[in-house]
């Protein structure tokens, strides 16, 4: 069911004005995203917070009146959309307060009581959709047809009557929508004891440099140019996880269950159709996935044989999998140059799309650089409707931070372009459609680089690196999807899913889509605990959307990159649609069907025409020897 609600995901934002951010580092202003277009001072923000609390009561002021009239109808409907759209506002003002400074308790607090005020708006909502069911058949229809200022609400309505079937009575619905308040402990508990309680090891490099194995020194480490060097960290990391596999079997076991809890009490066949039903995906879209990714195996198969062939690893192993494939080149890309690379790249999208970013570029909608206590990574917030999105970097003058920037401000221009042409109700896209613009971006920004490559280390490098993306991103995350479902089937058979036989199911998994049994990738057994480091086994079926939304966007890209009369309208029609209709049948409708074979191939193809760039290279390297 559709619910207008600010997820944690999109509540990300930052104070303005302020140049010296902390103690050690001062950053020039225009490099600082400017929360004053969202509210000029502090004095606005905490008012209009205050005013949000002392107004949640009118989300339920016509509670028992909505099917009184059409006129009745409207104003309850714009009380909810008016106070969700608040709430996006101030909830972004908050959590980008804070991540500026995650130091600062005061952000901190306020990110918090926003967040609480979010549960308790959903509570006081969630009679709406069971009074609306409640109405006798057709009721619905005529109010729309009577009142033309409901339009806004047209597809929010049906939708509700699309899930009838798993709308349950208003205590029900309220008693569900205040249980949010503990069914997110496992995630929680898991959280916490993977980043700040467990006890991660030391280890000693062949430099001699002493190294606590965290998550982040993991990632970091692994990656190492020494073998030895990656056995170590890989022998020693997984040796951690495994000595809690009993207690990370639990958590995961209470995860899966929370799940079907909830597709239980809401009356769906399993956790699958639970979870796709809420932006009505088709099964088969899931499932296609999987079994086209299976068939494409060999493919992947090819880029392992191939990476076994650059690092010269005659016995290629897990620990092999994250070196970078080639010699890293040393670009260099100040903020400024790197933004006019991204808008260089993004010009097969037209003029109007590319005076977008220019203007986020210029107007600091984007906060730059890293310094003391700021959040880590990057993302994009689309979530203040009335202002214009926002973007986090932590850039670093490198490609990887270019080609950030081109995947946030993909993001950025979805919410941009769906804001500016659709009404509030419509406006934000599902999560299905999320990475489907900014890895279009990427692809842009990969033809750009590659045609003003200079060396064939350059190319090299940079058909190395879309590789590794297409492996990470399509095929490790769906092995990530099809082992969800396993695990998810497991618990509906009414099977324990202890830590033991975690690591059993996925180890199967990661042998088969590592080739193990060809010879193509060893995996040690101690390695397949990995299951209890994915956090992303905590987000209930959200994996499968990285990989499915690469495949969409590789074919739409591929088709304005080559020109195909009608294929950019069909992407900017795309954005622009928001959610206004489900997203499986705006990515249809754009060209793209993801239940057929179709844009999984054109992504097959894709990966096999950088491997044959890059034997072509490596064949020239050769014949000059």
């Amino acid at each position: 069911m559709m619910r207008i609600v600010v997820s944690a995901m999109l509540l990300v934002g930052v104070m303005s004005g302020s140049v010296a951010l902390a103690a050690d580092v001062k950053v020039t202003e225009k490099y600082l995203w400017n929360l004053g277009d969202l509210y000029p001072t502090m004095q606005a923000f905490d008012q209009a917070r205050k005013q949000f609390a002392q107004r949640l009561p009118e989300v339920d002021a016509q509670k028992g009146k909505i099917g009184t009239s059409a006129a009745t109808m409207k104003l309850a409907l714009d009380a909810y959309f008016g106070m969700a759209k608040e709430l996006g506002r101030i909830g972004s003002y908050a959590s980008m307060w804070s991540d500026e400074d995650t130091r600062i308790s005061e952000a901190l607090g306020a990110r918090q009581e926003i967040q609480q005020l979010g549960a308790e708006f959903a509570a006081r909502s969630s009679w709406i959709a069971p009074e609306v069911l409640a109405l006798p058949a057709g009721t619905v229809a005529r109010f729309l047809k009577e009142e033309p200022a409901l339009a806004p609400y047209r597809f929010y309505l049906e939708d509700i009557e699309r899930t009838r079937a798993h709308t349950l009575t208003q205590g029900e619905e309220k008693l569900l929508a205040q249980a949010g308040l503990v069914t997110p402990a496992p995630g929680s508990i898991y959280g916490i004891f993977s980043n700040a309680d467990m006890p991660f090891p030391e280890v000693t490099l062949s430099d001699g440099k002493k190294v606590r194995l965290d998550q982040a020194a993991y990632s970091k480490y692994r990656a190492l140019p020494d073998r030895a060097d990656r056995i170590v960290v890989f022998r020693e990391f997984w040796k951690t996880y495994n000595e809690f596999e009993r207690t990370l079997g639990v958590t995961l076991d209470s995860q899966v269950k929370r799940d079907f809890f909830y597709a239980q009490a809401r009356k769906y066949p399993s956790c699958l159709a639970a979870a796709l039903d809420g932006s009505n995906v088709p099964e088969a879209v899931y499932r296609t996935l999987i079994a086209e990714t299976n068939k494409a195996l060999p493919t992947l198969h090819r880029a392992f044989r191939l990476r076994a062939k650059l690092l010269g690893i005659t016995d290629l192993a897990y620990h092999d999998i994250y070196p970078p494939l080639v010699k890293h080149v040393d670009f260099n890309f100040p903020i400024e140059k790197g933004e006019g690379l991204v808008l260089e790249a993004l010009a097969p999208l037209g003029p109007d799309y590319v005076g977008a970013v220019k203007k986020g570029f210029e107007s600091r909608w984007m906060d730059v650089y890293p310094h003391t206590g700021k959040r880590s990574g990057a993302y994009s917030n689309g979530s203040a409707y009335d202002v214009h999105p926002y973007v986090l970097m932590n850039y670093n003058d490198d490609y990887e931070s270019v080609s950030t920037v081109a995947h946030e401000w993909g993001h950025a221009l979805h919410s941009y372009l769906a804001n500016k042409a659709q009404p509030f109700p419509t406006a934000d896209y599902s999560i299905f459609m999320a990475e489907v613009a900014s890895t279009f971006n990427e692809a842009l920004l990969l033809r750009r680089m590659l045609d003003q490559a200079g060396s064939d280390d350059e190319r090299l490098f940079l058909l190395g690196n879309y590789l590794e993306d297409l492996r990470g991103t399509f095929f490790r995350q769906t092995m990530f999807a099809e082992f969800e479902l396993a695990i998810h089937e497991a618990v509906e058979k009414g099977e324990a899913l202890t830590g033991a036989k975690l690591t059993k199911m996925y180890g199967e998994l990661l042998r088969r889509y590592h080739g193990s049994a060809q010879g193509v990738v060893r995996i040690p057994d101690e390695y397949t605990v990995e299951w209890a480091y994915i956090p992303h086994f905590y987000l209930n079926f959200y994996v499968y959307q990285y990989a499915t939304s690469l495949a969409a966007s590789t074919q739409l890209a591929r088709e304005v990159i080559d020109g195909k009369p009608g294929a950019r309208d069909r992407y900017l029609g795309l954005l622009k649609a928001g959610g206004s209709r489900y997203p499986y049948e705006l990515l249809k409708e754009a060209g793209v069907d993801l239940a057929t074979s179709a844009p999984y191939q054109a992504l097959e193809a894709q990966m096999n025409w950088a491997m044959d760039e890059i034997d072509k290279i490596v064949a020239r390297r050769e014949a000059k020897k």
